[in-house]
């Protein structure tokens, strides 16, 4: 029997199962999920049921996502619940965190980006949907073009090896005794034959630089020379590009339509520079005589970076900041450190190896000379590594340095992985310093992605390293 005054109703309720048929009082039949409470006797409504915090829905079965979902921040915002408290079933209001270069409530506006005046050293500003992009005036390049990409390449210093040199042809003096090949066209080159002279019949006379991977080329160093006393030098000249080697494009200045003819030299013993506008991207770089004076005589080097070829970017060749200290002394630790005759005033920290850092000492040394030493960087964040430069140093009038060493890199400072040889599928094994004052470069192809640490291998005395970029030095 029904106790008098009491209400039931029969309806559908929903279980693992499926539906299902019940009959009893409201709050008694028709329960609220998730902690909800059922009530009854206010407004029309037979039942009610008052939900708990995060939940929704005539039974509290739906989850609420507050008003946040759907994301009402526009330009991918990020969208912020200011407090949970509730007012009733009613969140409280929201903010939206505005990508860069966007603002209003909704993050609606798209701001001038270049209102501030980002780009540097003339570069102009065009502004983009939250963010920029400077056009840069040769030779800087980088976001706000405050790299000066000018970089000597090498062809006077030898960095540039005569293999990767060639000509059309070769012009032949005194009897075929004197050769003017393209491997002496040299900046500053000496010697009675010091320079690269094309062939009397060559009609058409190049020369050509393979820079063996793509590089941002910014200008051109050229000099004549002097041939059985007499001056020589190309008066003018085409430059011409390439990936391959195979199909070339003749340089033109921006929005021009017609080669740009570049003026040369006008003694045989000055130099002439000239800067490309916009740099050229390339591997090959062909020099095309146009005017020259009595013969095509030709000594030059070429000026550029490593920087990212695909978008005007920094970041192949920025220094990190060994010697700068952009990287704090904390970031950098090692194996061991030495102690000159066992005193702590002299001992060489890990954090003294700084490029070109001064004093008595003024690099990392290890404890001992052996395979298990390494000096370590962390960079905190992932990094793309395209090389390091390493210097010895001397202790108390001992030379010391590293011939050899690997390079190792890690995500988390746990699991290390060394830098493999493409071609022998092994640890690669780079070539170090051969005294204790010179830089010595070494690339890395293809770049490291990760921070990475160095590996000494093979030292002269205990491991001397002073480094810039960021190294692991490991026995071999």
């Amino acid at each position: 029997p029904r106790p008098p005054g009491s209400v039931r109703r029969s309806v559908d309720l929903w279980d693992q199962a499926g539906p299902a048929r019940a009959s009893g009082p409201f709050c008694s039949v028709n329960k609220c999920h998730n902690g909800g409470t059922c009530v009854t006797g206010v407004g029309d409504d037979p039942f009610l049921c008052i939900c708990a915090d995060g939940f929704t829905g005539d039974t509290c079965d739906a989850t609420e996502n507050g008003p946040c979902s759907p994301n009402p921040c526009r330009n991918d915002g990020a969208c912020e619940v200011v407090t949970h408290t509730r007012r009733g079933d009613v969140f409280s209001e929201y903010v939206c965190k505005c990508q860069p270069g966007f603002e209003g409530p909704h993050c609606q506006i798209n701001v001038n980006d270049c209102m501030g005046q980002p780009c540097k050293n003339g570069g102009v500003c065009r502004d983009l949907d939250g963010d920029y992009a400077c056009q840069c005036q040769s030779p800087y390049v980088g976001k706000q073009c405050q790299l000066r990409c000018i970089s000597l390449l090498g062809m006077e210093g030898g960095a540039i090896d005569e293999s990767q040199i060639s000509a059309s042809s070769v012009h032949f003096g005194i009897l075929g005794l004197q050769r003017w090949g393209p491997e002496l066209a040299r900046l500053n080159n000496q010697g009675i034959v010091n320079a690269w002279s094309s062939a009397p019949h060559d009609k058409n006379p190049w020369i050509e630089i393979d820079l063996q991977k793509k590089m941002r080329l910014s200008g051109i160093i050229t000099q004549g020379a002097s041939r059985m006393g007499t001056a020589e030098f190309v008066k003018a000249f085409k430059v011409a590009s390439s990936f391959d080697g195979k199909s070339y494009t003749v340089f033109r200045g921006e929005g021009q339509k017609k080669d740009k003819v570049f003026v040369g030299n006008v003694d045989n013993d000055g130099t002439k520079t000239n800067l490309f506008d916009p740099p050229i991207v390339a591997q090959f770089l062909r020099i095309v005589p146009v005017i020259c004076r009595k013969a095509c005589t030709l000594r030059m080097e070429l000026m550029g970076c490593e920087l990212n070829v695909y978008s005007n970017t920094a970041g192949c060749t920025e220094t990190l900041g060994m010697k700068s200290r952009l990287i704090s002394d904390e970031k950098v630790s090692a194996s061991s450190a030495h102690r000159t005759w066992g005193i702590d005033t002299f001992t060489w920290l890990p954090h003294y190896a700084r490029l070109d850092r001064q004093g008595k000492t003024n690099a990392w040394s290890a404890a001992s000379n052996n395979q298990s030493e390494w000096l370590q960087v962390d960079l905190d964040t992932p990094k793309r590594i395209t090389g390091i430069i390493t210097q010895g140093a001397k202790d108390f009038g001992v030379v010391q340095f590293v011939s050899a060493f690997k390079v190792a890199y890690s995500d988390d400072g746990q699991a290390w992985k060394v830098v493999q040889d493409v071609t022998t599928n092994t640890d690669k094994i780079f070539q170090g310093n051969i005294d204790n004052n010179t830089h010595k470069k070494n690339m890395f192809d293809p770049p490291v992605l990760r921070p990475p640490g160095a590996l000494p291998a093979v030292g002269v005395e205990r491991a001397h390293h002073r480094a810039h970029g960021a190294a692991r030095l490991q026995r071999v």
